[in-house]
This record gives structure tokens, sequence and C-alpha cells, in this order.
């Protein structure tokens, strides 16, 4: 799943096309038409192209990538991408068998795509859609030009096929995390009395670049303060470091937090993140393939319900992938406002999950374990497991 190659056949899905058959034969879509970019990078088969990697916007426009589906037609699939894919194409072609790249704007993207479906006969048919991620104008035109066509939300459909991760899916997530706590511990390790916030999310910056990770975002605290955000607040002797940040490998997303302290820690800080830590564990232990993860949210809140820091700590998890709140979804509104409708669901085996643990202590500031789990048929393998516990900043 290299964000530059696909290892997918031509004419071959390199997904489970039986799979996405049923999901869009129950959500009632006929032909498919995918706009956002880790949906269309899926269908791909990994495939991202370099140059909108960073910034969509071009002129008076945006690049508007659409992948076209037909239940249970591959052979009718297409790829509509910008003018400069074609190179892409010839060096190693997309696996669909027709393929236009002559777009620059989301107009002649929707133009391309009308062309396509009218070719396959697909024009008045129920045509599943991302609503978050298809331009308006891009959907006017799609519904001026298809008049017959019925449009219906194609979001949950495709959550339900990245749900359960491959083998290399996995591996992309396993690397994304090591390669993420690996960076935080040795940015903990060179950051000394005086290191400013902007200065240790800077190094953390370079650390996942220089491992090869697209650096996604910190989230840093130092000392008693919440406040997350980057600034020239310089770290303390005995103040602790809250360091969570997310990156990506091939478009996997790593989403861990870890801790560091500027000297020895302290019999309240050792007792503090041991709090923290019988919380995750206690979740963790819930985790298996079959277990509805009701059951390990319920553990996990009763343990932190006679934590002696339950007033001020908080539990939350939830499903990551391609991105960092994606299937299962698990817990509602709690922060991300979607509802956590597969908290009593069965997990299944191949679900990537993240578990994390808040405490806003009122004195010695943020402390929080973030860690990334893939559920299995036994239990559960955790990914990035290093640096759990304190970690010493410079002397």
């Amino acid at each position: 799943m290299n964000i530059n190659a696909r290892d997918a056949r031509a004419g071959e899905p390199p997904f489970d096309a039986a799979k996405l058959d049923r999901l869009m034969e129950q959500a009632g879509i006929d032909v498919l038409l995918a706009t956002s970019k880790h949906n269309t990078q899926y269908l791909l088969g990994g495939y991202k192209f370099i140059f909108f990697a960073a910034m969509d916007a071009i002129g008076h426009s945006r690049y508007l990538p659409i992948v076209v589906y037909e239940k249970g037609s591959p052979d009718h699939a297409a790829y509509v991408g910008n003018r400069m894919e074609g190179g892409e194409h010839k060096n190693n072609p997309f696996w669909t068998p027709a393929v236009h790249t002559a777009t620059w704007g989301t107009l002649d993207a929707a133009e391309l795509a009308v062309e396509h479906l009218t070719k396959i006969g697909k024009a008045s048919a129920r045509i599943g859609i991302e609503p978050a991620f298809l331009p308006a104008d891009a959907r006017d035109f799609l519904a001026s030009r298809l008049e017959g066509a019925r449009f219906m939300d194609a979001t949950h459909a495709l959550e339900r096929l990245r749900a359960i991760k491959r083998p290399e899916e996995l591996q992309m997530l396993k690397l994304a995390s090591e390669l993420i706590t690996d960076s935080m511990l040795a940015t903990i390790a060179a950051a000394r009395e005086g290191s400013t916030k902007i200065e240790i999310i800077e190094r953390l910056r370079r650390e996942e670049t220089n491992r090869g990770l697209h650096f996604e975002y910190c989230l840093l605290t130092l000392g008693a303060s919440h406040n997350r955000a980057a600034s020239p607040q310089a770290w303390e002797k005995g103040e602790v470091l809250s360091i969570d940040s997310g990156g990506n490998h091939c478009g996997y997303i790593g989403d861990l937090c870890r801790m560091g302290v500027l000297g020895d820690p302290d019999a309240e800080l050792e007792d503090l993140l041991a709090e923290v830590e019988s919380i995750q564990q206690t979740a963790f232990a819930k985790i298996k393939a079959g277990a509805a993860a009701s059951e390990m949210i319920a553990a996990a809140e009763e343990v932190l319900q006679s934590s002696p820091s339950a007033a001020f700590t908080d539990f939350f998890c939830h499903g990551m992938g391609l991105i960092s709140h994606e299937a299962p979804f698990l817990m509602t509104n709690h922060p991300v406002a979607y509802e956590g409708n597969d908290a009593d669901q069965p997990l299944e085996a191949g679900m990537v999950i993240s578990v994390e643990t808040t405490m806003l202590h009122p004195k010695r500031g943020f402390i929080k374990l973030e860690d990334t789990l893939a559920v299995t048929n036994g239990g559960y393998e955790m990914f990035g497991n290093s640096g759990r516990g304190w970690n010493l900043g410079a002397a």
C-alpha cells in the first residue's frame, strides 16, 4: 500500500469486491462514486497522487479524484483523475479498466464521471456518493446531468469495507505506530530545561520525517498547563510533558501518547501514571474477537470511577486506520461528533482501535496514555508499545 505504487493487476480489484457488492446491496446502491482521498486510495490499492497529497486547491477549483464502481461489475470500474496522472498510469497502470486523466477541477471531473456512467448504462441508477467529500458544484452538476438518478449516502458502506484490515494494512499501522513512539522517545530524551514547546514540536516533526513518516500533528503539554497548542512555554525541572502525535506511513495513521518528566519522577507522579495504566490494562483485558466493545468500556469506566483521580480523568476509545476516527465507532460524541453504534457489536479480528485515558490533574498537569491495538481471535496485539512509563528528559 505505497503512496506512489500499487500491486493490483489490471482489471482485478485490490479490495474485497464481494464484500463491497454485499454492502452496496444492503444500502440500495447500484454504482458507487468514491471521492474522498482515503476511500479512493483504498479502492485503488494504496495509490495517492503525490502532487495533491498536502493541498487539494488549484486555480479556481480543487483536485477531485473519483473511483466509479458498479456493483457486481468490476469490469465497468473507472478512475477519474488529474491530467498529470496520465504519467502515473503509464508507469504503473491503475487496475480499473477505464482511466480518465483529463481533469483540473471539480466540474470536469464530474463531467467525465457522468460520461462514464452513461456509457455503462447507469445514468439513472441509484448512485452512492460521499456527501461530506463531494463538493457542492460537482454534486449540482451530477444532479443536473443525471436527472433520473437517485443519490444515496455510501459513507457507511465504505466505512464497513475498511473496518477489517488486511495483513498488509495491519503491518502499515504497526510500523507507523512504532516509528511514532521511537520519534517521541527520541524527542523527549533530547529536550532539556528551557526547551520550548515550539522547539520540541519541531524536533518531533524532524524525528518522524527522518524515519519516513508523514508528520500530521503534535499536541504537547508542559507542567501544570492543560494547553496542548504550540507556544514559547519552556520546560522546567520537575515538570511533566505529554506528547500526543499522529503521523502516517503510506496513508495509515499512527496515533499515540507518551509521557516525559524533567528529572526523576516523584512518588505522586508514579502513582498518577499507575492509575492511568490500570484503566488502560483493564480495557486491554476485554479486547478480543467476539467480545462487545461495550464490555471493555464498562470495565474501564468502573476502574476509573474507583480511582482517586476520577473527577478529572476520562476514558475514550475509537477505531482507526486510514483516518484517525473510523469504524468501529465505539463511543457517542465523546468527544468527536458521531454515534457509537458499534459499541454493542462484536469486535472482529483485524479491527484496529485506539485506547486512551486522560487525566487533567489540577496541579501536576496533563497525564495520558494512548495506545493502538489490533483485535485478534485470542485477544489483541499492541502496536508501538515502548515508552509507556515515565521517560526522562535530558539532564
